[in-house]
This record gives structure tokens, C-alpha cells and sequence, in this order.
């Protein structure tokens, strides 16, 4: 059974499609892949590529962040496919707006570049429930990921539902479209030991009915060490220069390069040193890889309840070299596309032959590519995390950095140094920090409107049970919230004080006694589940208990990920004379949802509804309240963003598209961050890290294609609370500022490069600076500082040093007026102090304003 599967794989991935033509488009290709790399039409390709998920941002934005992606310098946009979006409920399909999965292929088509189409149709990605539809979770005897019959005829149908959409869109390379690459499954081999031989044969089932679809190009299993053939298994991780293919007859390709990290609430900023991940590329192209991709190059937004869980914040920034709002993040894209340049100029040295090692000495090595015994290129890598090095390489002396790999595409001239970070950078990473003035709108003296929810059950629909109930399975997902409400008898014999030992499964509950707040509990990221134990005074009588338990994103990761419950599973009266006194099972009233979703506040339709309620002073810091203004949208055509630092925990709407969740409340740990963090050695999610002790977001991320001219709806549910009027509006001036910081001993610039020289580059090649304005519409309008020497200070903040000569009129007549320009760096200035500048490596330090 075995070899008549590979038989017919391999049939499938070498013959050539009859139906490939000419047309409007272009011309059809053949995909297909040896040992080396992917094949198109017949040629062996170096591809580079980076992750754009289509519904973290707006269809406006798509070709926007697409061409910056190319301008950057990659070859292949890749993409996981979102099955609980697309087919909400069973057999009733959508897609379109921010699913629109065909017009995104066409706009990465229409850009010139290649598509990576990663089907799953598990995806993970920090997306709620993994990417499952919640229906999926209820068919009678189903379970997900494993050689179950009802799972894998749901995940066949919709694989088919994609494959034969695109086919009839013709989007596969051999119909004349951009698809080459297609992926079954996502990272399985991580959690297939948890599912025993089942799992082993639910990954030979998969790839069967991957190919069996024929879609014409390869199809990849990533983290799939056991991805049988035909079947690609890629490698994931912050670095896979040593990851070697399950079979020969593969090529070496890297799926997940991991940008930076996810984002969750209540923990600090993650990001990653442009020059590890630089490095990285660098050492994974050098020990063979051909096809590389940035998990992610734009990350987006999780609007709405898209986020995953638990506790996955709404910006999926990702520290990715296109920002969230899409707006390029300096150096890290600039510095990636100079190494693009630099592994394409080594392109036909990479498809001709694998690599030649050469020992360079301790932790020093060099990767040889010949196209003949004369004609080479070449990556020369220091691994030390601390010392610098000199090493000599076929006879020429070279400097490395410690943690840095220097690429000579003619084995002679370095064109570029994965440490030596010489492209353009900006002041702050923050896309409203980098403008000489950000333009903020004060909701302050706007005309708050609010609806003040019920405490417990407030409807109809309402139902009783014995016992707790776990919420997802009670919710459907239908709502983040399921009111857990009860009574408690006291007679006039029994004592009155005591505790109430709360334990939950995850996320958030607050508690209420007799309606009044008694207390709030919540897990993390890492670990959802909590408990709450509140000292209580109840009433003579009978005292309402009411617990509303709050989801922050469905689990999206692990192995049986989909039956990890959420919700109350026990509650305790502890303390009282009368001994303990376990509730858990006794009868209880259950609510989805609030009734302002029931009502629906935060659609357009109910902005003028009498539900709303009006008057002088505005109630702040009240736990579950509504709140309902209007703003005008600032000028510009930019993005905007809401700070929502005043407020508590929640959701947010605009124009009734939701924003996502906000949670500013939850403060990360104040210790554990390394502002200025060191790139050298192996990184990983945690190594660097930002704004400890702060709100893990504060800024929300609003299109401007979600905002109009005049009057636009603002809606929030507040849950703990906090101050509205205290929420600003943000937008980028017009006005920003760039910077650039090269020396004497940088590389000249990757595309100054001549090759067939038999010679090193002479020092008339010099590093230069290089200053863009990022907006097409700009021009340079002032230089704030110009300075040759050793200027201290960062971006936005340069003085000058000891050594030190102003080139502020130089740098005015050559940029001022401009979009951009370039200025070498000199060697030499008759300003210089030869005593105080002796024996420094010069640097060459320019701000400037774009307007």
C-alpha cells in the first residue's frame, strides 16, 4: 500500500499539467523539487519569505503591505487559511471582507510574488481555537488530529473546499497563478507522541489526501519529522541551520523564523535583535537552506474575539519588520533586505552544490559554494556569543564579530555582516513615536451615553442545572461570558462570616454577593486556571451568589487542545462555624452571554436606542458597564489607534467592527526586561523583552477604512472598570523622523557590489549613509543632526562626542528637498582632533525630518 502511495505522488508532482497555458496572467510554471531546493519551470530557485495573514488586517491595506513585503526584498508571501472563519457553520461558506482568501492570492499575484498557501487546516497561529469552527467540536463521536473517521471526512471536505476554489480561481502555478507551495497540517510532530499509533496514522492519511487532491505544486508537513513522501517535512524554530530533511531526495526549507513573539496580557513585550535574526537567516542559507520564511514579516491585528488563548493580546505585532499599523519597523526591515540582496547575489553558487565545510578555528567556520573549482562564494561565520575574531580565508584576512556570519559572493569582497547593522532606523518602535508630533484627538468633552448591566440572570433563555457546568461546551463560543448564579440559605443559628473559595478552570470571573462585588480573579497565558478566596459576611436569609466567568480566547495549542475546559468547578464556603460547606454540586442558574451582546450595543443600529442612558456625570470605574460616544476621525489617511490606557479590561467597537479585547489593568511583572538587549547567543521568546511593569497594550489598532469623514461610533464594554473620558485618538503626523549610523570599517552597500573583480573592493567603495523618506509623498525637510566622530546618543536623541565634526551643511545640500540620498562616509575631515579622534573607528551619525 505504501509503495503504491509514493507511485502515484510521485506521478502527481513530476508530470506536466496538460492545462498549462499562456493567458492574461502569465505564463504557467511546473513546481516540483530535487535535494537543493524547489524547482520552477526547470530551475532550481533561493526563495525568501514571509507570513501575511490576510484577516489580521484589511483588505485596503493588503497591497500596501504586499509591496513593502517585495520592496524588502521577498520572493513568497505565506499564509495559514482560517477554517473557523471561513465555514462558520457547517456547510454555510464565507469569504469575504478580511476573508476574502482569493482576492488576497490575486493581490500577492498581481505584486509579482509567489504564495505559500498553508491549507492545515489546523493553523494554531494564535487564533482562537486553533483555526477550528466551534461546530466541528460537537459532532457525536469526533476527535481532532488523530485517525478518527468523522475528523477526517470534515478536514477532507474543507481541504477540497480550498484546493477546488482555487483551481477554479486558477491560482495554482500550473493554471498561470501564484501558488506554489501548499501545507497539510501544522506543526503535528510536536504533540503526535500524546496521540499513540492513531496519530501515526493520521499523519499517512493526511498526506495521502493532500496529494490525492492534486493541486499540481509540493505540499509541506512542518515539524513533521515522520512527513512521508512525497511530502516535505520544513523545519520551525528560532534557528534550523542544522535541521536536515527526513529524506535525501528533500530540500532544506524553513517555514516559522520567529520575527519576534506573540503578545499576551498581563506579560512584557517581546522582541527579537534584528542581528540574531539576520544571523540566523544567514547561517541557515549557509548550511544549505534555499527557502526561508518570517513567521511573521506583518503580523497584524486580532480583531474582534479572533485572538487565541489563553489570554493572547489583540496586537499580533510580532516585533515584525512591517508593524502592525503597516508602517516598515527600522533597522530590522531594512537590515533583512540588504541580506536579501546579499543571499540573492550568492543565488547561482547556492542551486549549483552543497556547501564545503572549512574549519576557521573555535567556534569559527566557513561554508563554500563552487560553481567550479575557481568560482566561488561564501559565508564566513563566528558562533562565539562573546569573542570577536580575525580570521584568514583563502588568503585574505578578515574581521568577524562575535555571533555574525559575513557573506562574500565572490569568496573575496564581504557585502554584508549580519552584526553590522548599517540601514536606516527610526527613534522609537513605536509607529506614534516616530513622528516630530503625533496628532491626538481628547474624548474628554465628548457626549458619553452608558448602559449599566444586570447583575445575574437577566433573560428568558436562562436554565437550571444540579451542579457546575464547564463553560465551552455550555457557550458554544457564542459569547465570552457565562453567569454562574446560586443561593445560600442562612438561618438565624448559623454563622454569618467565613470565606468563599472560588477555584476556576480559566480565564477571568468576578464574584458577587447579594449583587455587590466581592471580588476578581484571572489566570495567564501560561497557566489559565486561578482561584479566589474572599473573606464574606452574608445576611440572614437566603443571599444571592452570582460568578460571571470570562473566556479570553479558546486554546489554540497542544495536544487535545479542544477538550481543555474552562469555566467555575468549585465553589466553597470555608471558615464558618459550621464547617465547611462544598456547593459545587447544588443547583445552579446558568446565563450565556450579557445582555447588552443580547441587545446588541455595539451595532450602529442601537446608537440612537433608549437603552442608553444620558446625563451630567459620567459613571467611571463601574465594573460591567457600557459606554457610547462619537469622535471625528483625525485627518490623514493613515491608520488610527485608541488608548485605552484609562480603562480596565474589555472589548471595544468602532463603527460596529470590534477591535478586539483591551486589558490594560493587568500589569506585566516589573522585573525581567532587558531594554537594550544583547543579540549575541541562541534567543528565544523570553530573552528580550520590553516595558515591564506596565500594560502589555495600550494602543488598539482601528483602520482607517473602518472610519469615515464626520461622526463615527465609539462602543466599549467595560468589565472591571475604568475612566472613558480619559481615551485619546491617535494618528501619524506627517512629519517623521529617520536616522542612519555606519562607520568607516562597515561594508559598502550590498548593491554597490560588481562582480567578476578579481580584486577586493578598494576603499573607494565606501560604507555610505542612506536616508529614505518611508511615504512616497514625503521629502527630507530638515537634518537635526549630521555628525562624523564618535556621537553618543541613539536615534532621536544624538550628541556629539569628543571626536567630533558637524556635517550639517553637507548633509542639508545633499538631502534637504529630496526623498532620499546617500552620502559616503570619509575617512578623513580637516575638523578632526587627531588626538582625541586616534585610533577610533569613525562613525557617521545623520538625523533628518521627513514632511
Amino acid at each position: 500500500m505504501a509503495r503504491g502511495f509514493n507511485r502515484l505522488a510521485i506521478v502527481l508532482l513530476c508530470v506536466l499539467i496538460c492545462e498549462c497555458s499562456w493567458f492574461e496572467e502569465g505564463r504557467c510554471s511546473t513546481v516540483s523539487y530535487d535535494h537543493r531546493a524547489l524547482v520552477i519551470d526547470g530551475k532550481r530557485r533561493v526563495l525568501l519569505s514571509g507570513s501575511v495573514h490576510y484577516p489580521r488586517t484589511t483588505p485596503e491595506m493588503w497591497p500596501e503591505i504586499i509591496r513593502l513585503s517585495k520592496e524588502g526584498g521577498l520572493d513568497v508571501i505565506e499564509t495559514y487559511v482560517f477554517w473557523n472563519n471561513h465555514e462558520p457553520e457547517r456547510g454555510q461558506y464565507y469569504f469575504e471582507g478580511r476573508f476574502d482568501l482569493v482576492k488576497f492570492v490575486k493581490t500577492v499575484q498581481e505584486a509579482g510574488l509567489l504564495v505559500h498557501l498553508r491549507i492545515g487546516p489546523y493553523a494554531c497561529a494564535e487564533w482562537n481555537y486553533g483555526g477550528f469552527p466551534m461546530w466541528l467540536h460537537f459532532l457525536p463521536g469526533i476527535q481532532f488530529r488523530t485517525n478518527n473517521a468523522i475528523f477526517k471526512n470534515e478536514m477532507k471536505r474543507f481541504l477540497a473546499k480550498v484546493v477546488n476554489l482555487m483551481k477554479e480561481e486558477r491560482l495554482f502555478a500550473s493554471q498561470g497563478g501564484p501558488i506554489i507551495l501548499a501545507q497539510v497540517e501544522n506543526e503535528y510532530g510536536n504533540v503526535e507522541s500524546s496521540y499513540g499509533q492513531p496519530g501515526e496514522l493520521y499523519v499517512q492519511w493526511a498526506a495521502k489526501t493532500a496529494v490525492s487532491l492534486n493541486t499540481t505544486v509540493p505540499w509541506v508537513m512542518c515539524a513533521q519529522g515522520d512527513a512521508p513522501d512525497p511530502i516535505i517535512n520544513t523545519c520551525n524554530g528560532f534557528y534550523c541551520d542544522q535541521f536536515t530533511p527526513n529524506s535525501p531526495s528533500k530540500p532544506k526549507m524553513w517555514t516559522e523564523n520567529y520575527s519576534g513573539w506573540f503578545l499576551s496580557f498581563g506579560y512584557p513585550i517581546p522582541y527579537r535583535p534584528v542581528e540574531d535574526l539576520a544571523f540566523s537567516v544567514a547561517r541557515f542559507f549557509e548550511y544549505g537552506g534555499t527557502f526561508q520564511n518570517y513567521y511573521m514579516y506583518f503580523g497584524g491585528t486580532n480583531f474582534g474575539r479572533t485572538a487565541g488563548g489563553p489570554l493572547v493580546a489583540t496586537s499580533y505585532d510580532y516585533d515584525a519588520p512591517i508593524d502592525e499599523y503597516g508602517f516598515i519597523r527600522q533597522p530590522k526591515w531594512g537590515h533583512l533586505r540588504d541580506l536579501h540582496k546579499a543571499i540573492k547575489l550568492c543565488e547561482e553558487y547556492l542551486i549549483s552544490s552543497d556547501p564545503t565545510l572549512e574549519k576557521l578555528g573555535r567556534n569559527l567556520e566557513a561554508h563554500v559554494y563552487y560553481k567550479s573549482s575557481n568560482s566561488c562564494a561564501a559565508f564566513l561565520a563566528n558562533f562565539d556569543s562573546i569573542s570577536d575574531a580575525r580570521v584568514t580565508f583563502k588568503g585574505n584576512e578578515y574581521f568577524l564579530p562575535a555571533w555574525s556570519v559575513s557573506i562574500l559572493p565572490d569568496c573575496k569582497n564581504v557585502v554584508f555582516n549580519t552584526a553590522k547593522v548599517v540601514s536606516q532606523r527610526h527613534p522609537a518602535e513605536n509607529a506614534f513615536t516616530r513622528s516630530t508630533s503625533t496628532h491626538e484627538v481628547s474624548l474628554a468633552t465628548s457626549d458619553w451615553s452608558w448602559y449599566q448591566e444586570y447583575v445575574g440572570i437577566w433573560g428568558t433563555n436562562s436554565f437550571t442545572k444540579s451542579g457546575l457546568l464547564e463553560q465551552i461546551n455550555t457557550t458554544k463560543d457564542t459569547s465570552d461570558f457565562l453567569w454562574y448564579s446560586t443561593s445560600i440559605y442562612v438561618n438565624s443559628t448559623e454563622d454569618r462570616d467565613g470565606f468563599l473559595n472560588v477555584q476556576s478552570m480559566g480565564h477571568v470571573a468576578l464574584v458577587f454577593v447579594n449583587k455587590k462585588l466581592l471580588g476578581l480573579g484571572y489566570g495567564n497565558h501560561d497557566d489559565e486556571k486561578f482561584s479566589i478566596a474572599q473573606r464574606i459576611s452574608l445576611e440572614e436569609g437566603i443571599n444571592t451568589l452570582d460568578i460571571l466567568s470570562m473566556m479570553v480566547g479558546l486554546q489554540n495549542y497542544g495536544p487535545w487542545f479542544d477538550v481543555q475546559g474552562a469555566g467555575i468547578d468549585e465553589v466553597v464556603l470555608a471558615g464558618f462555624m459550621n464547617g465547611n460547606r462544598d456547593i459545587s454540586s447544588q443547583n445552579w442558574t446558568y446565563q450565556v452571554g450579557l445582555k447588552g451582546e443580547h441587545l446588541g450595543l455595539d451595532k450602529i443600529s442601537l446608537a440612537n436606542s433608549s437603552y442608553w442612558s444620558h446625563g451630567s456625570s459620567l459613571p467611571v470605574a463601574n465594573s460591567l458597564i457600557w459606554y457610547k460616544t462619537t469622535f471625528l476621525s483625525p485627518q490623514g489617511k493613515g491608520p488610527l489607534a485608541l488608548n485605552l490606557s484609562s480603562m480596565g479590561k474589555g472589548q471595544a467597537w468602532v463603527n460596529g467592527h470590534g477591535i478586539g479585547r483591551y486589558w490594560p489593568a493587568y500589569l506585566s511583572p516589573p522585573t525581567g526586561c532587558t531594554e537594550n538587549c544583547d543579540y549575541r547567543g541562541n534567543h528565544d521568546s523570553s530573552t528580550c523583552q520590553r516595558k515591564c511593569g506596565q500594560p502589555t497594550q495600550t494602543l488598539y489598532h482601528v483602520p482607517r477604512a473602518w472610519v469615515h469623514s464626520g461622526e463615527n461610533l465609539l462602543v466599549l464594554h467595560e468589565e472591571l472598570g475604568g475612566d472613558p473620558s480619559k481615551i485619546t485618538v491617535l494618528t501619524q503626523t506627517d512629519a517623521e523622523v529617520i536616522c542612519s549610523v555606519v562607520s568607516e570599517d562597515d561594508p559598502p552597500p550590498v548593491d554597490s557590489w560588481k562582480p567578476n573583480t578579481n580584486e577586493l573592493v578598494s576603499r573607494q567603495s565606501q560604507p555610505e549613509v542612506r536616508l529614505a523618506c518611508s511615504d512616497e509623498r514625503r521629502l527630507i525637510s530638515s537634518i537635526n543632526f549630521a555628525g562624523f566622530g564618535n556621537p553618543g546618543g541613539n536615534c532621536g536623541s544624538f550628541v556629539p562626542g569628543d571626536c567630533h565634526a558637524d556635517m550639517s551643511s553637507f548633509v542639508r545640500k545633499a538631502c534637504v528637498g529630496k526623498k532620499g540620498c546617500s552620502i559616503p562616509v570619509m575617512t578623513e575631515s580637516e575638523e578632526l582632533d587627531d588626538g582625541l579622534c586616534s585610533g577610533l573607528v569613525k562613525r557617521f551619525a545623520v538625523e533628518a525630518v521627513c514632511s
